[in-house]
């Protein structure tokens, strides 16, 4: 595998050296969609939330700040990830507002009907079994709880293409295959809010 697979293989789970250079850029990288897709959940008032593939720990961090009142839980399967979000985050750590955990989507280490909030910015691209994490997601969510799902790409573009041979399990799903996923995983009243021109995606889903 040559150095440039190696580094974009990353984002899908990073580790070592390479994993954590990566981490970095997604802080940046990331943030403007990720913003944008927060302007969407501007009028709940969740008191638990989850960041489901919290990478750096930057999106963590910006939903504490949106919601003063929220303590955060944030979780990756990149122990590279759980420690950058770790030192990101050091004060809201130690505020007791964040907590930090290793653990896959497909078996999180929750009670049912434990969050107001789950994110997932970037990140459904490598989930396992996009239905049975999105079952998993609703399962820890209250009654009237929701589920951001925020994406760069919208599978549509063929520019995008390019990362799908790079980038081992990647899949770009479209929005009518996330609205069909969301819907057998139980949850109602599907929001999507999709930038055509930028292909970007936004989908609020209430259980």
């Amino acid at each position: 595998m040559g150095i440039v697979k190696k580094l974009f293989n990353s984002t899908r789970k990073p580790e070592g050296l390479l994993g954590e250079l990566m981490v970095k850029s997604m802080n940046k990288g990331h943030a403007a969609v990720s913003d944008w897709g927060m302007e969407h959940i501007t009028k709940l008032h969740p008191s638990k939330i989850i960041d489901l593939g919290c990478g750096g720990g930057r999106n963590a961090a910006e939903l504490l700040k949106r919601f003063p009142a929220a303590t955060v839980h944030a979780l990756d399967y990149s122990e590279v990830s759980v420690q950058k979000t770790k030192q990101f985050n050091q004060q809201a750590i130690k505020n007791g507002r964040l907590q930090v955990t290793h653990a896959n989507v497909l078996n999180l280490p929750f009670s049912a009907d434990t969050f107001d909030l789950a994110t997932a910015f970037e990140t459904v691209y490598f989930w396992p079994g996009p239905l049975e994490s999105f079952k998993e997601v609703y399962r820890i969510l209250k009654k009237g709880g929701c589920f951001l799902i925020v994406n760069e790409s919208d599978g549509t573009n063929k520019a995008d293409d390019k990362w799908l041979k790079i980038i081992d399990n990647m899949k770009i799903y479209t929005v009518e295959q996330l609205e069909f996923f969301l819907t057998e995983a139980g949850f109602s009243e599907i929001t999507i809010d999709h930038k055509n021109k930028k292909h970007h995606i936004c989908i609020l889903a209430k259980k």
